[in-house]
């Protein structure tokens, strides 16, 4: 048992240096281009600042949208920014985990010792996350100030946001194991939650803000963060952290599973 525990550890270790070491040669390898760096990483910054004007120019006129004021809407951005960038800094290759499916891709990493899902998806970085991470952090500052609780809170959001976008984008992407080239289905599901994301939640009503908590839950990328920030609620602080882990928790079984078809004949298949 005890021989069992620490093999379990090992692993774990092994996954979280894996991780580090490859955060450390993504970076490096992106700061060998540091013009292309910089001028990615500020184009996105630029991109996303574009919306906070409009958003500005709508708040000139209207006070409230939706039971949001000017204020609120930043904070969807901040967290929805933040934990995108931490998600595609981390795990740049989870939108290609159709094309790596598909075409025979993961066959080296089939070979090397490490926890498959891992390996793929954080081997290449998003560069342009970088901008989306930097705005978030500027936007939340500005807007909240600063703070012990608000940095904490801040932090455990844009974790818990970048986890959620990770297991919902890898289940998407992995039903590739069953159906194929689904490129156009998977890329709904990633447009979907980021816009959905960034608005306020009573906008929506029916059948959209019950996906938006439960299928697809943008809602607890943005959403419930801002609902915390401005009135700390426990309940929904647990429930927040329950939803993030079950989400990563079932992207690892359903890669898993599809892992197995993947070793039964997929590549056979596709050089077919």
């Amino acid at each position: 048992m005890l021989t069992e525990d620490k093999k379990r550890v090992g692993k774990i270790r092994g996954n979280i240096d894996m991780l580090g070491g490859y955060f450390k040669l993504n970076l490096s390898s992106a700061m060998e281009y540091r013009t292309s760096f910089l001028i990615q990483t500020f184009g996105m910054f630029l991109n996303n600042l574009s919306f906070a004007f409009f958003w500005w120019l709508l708040f000139e006129r209207f006070s409230s949208i939706g039971g949001y004021g000017f204020k609120d809407v930043m904070l969807l951005w901040s967290f929805s920014s933040a934990g995108f960038g931490v998600c595609f800094i981390l795990f740049g290759n989870i939108t290609r985990l159709v094309e790596m499916i598909t075409q025979g891709e993961l066959d080296a990493y089939l070979l090397q010792p490490k926890n498959v899902l891992l390996n793929t998806i954080s081997s290449k970085t998003n560069i342009s996350a970088w901008g989306d991470l930097f705005y978030g952090i500027i936007i939340f500052f500005l807007v909240e100030g600063f703070s012990f609780k608000g940095s904490f809170l801040f932090i455990y959001f844009t974790i818990t946001g970048g986890a959620i976008f990770a297991g919902v984008l890898i289940i998407a992407n992995s039903m590739a194991f069953w159906y194929g080239n689904i490129s156009s289905l998977a890329g709904l599901v990633f447009e979907f939650l980021i816009t959905t994301s960034i608005y306020p939640a009573d906008i929506f009503r029916g059948i959209i803000k019950f996906i938006l908590f439960t299928i697809l839950p943008a809602g607890f990328i943005s959403m419930v963060p801002v609902r915390l920030i401005n009135n700390f609620d426990l309940k929904w602080f647990l429930l927040l952290s329950l939803v993030s882990g079950i989400w990563i928790i079932i992207s690892f079984f359903v890669f898993s599973k599809g892992l197995k078809k993947y070793e039964s004949g997929n590549l056979m298949v596709q050089k077919l």
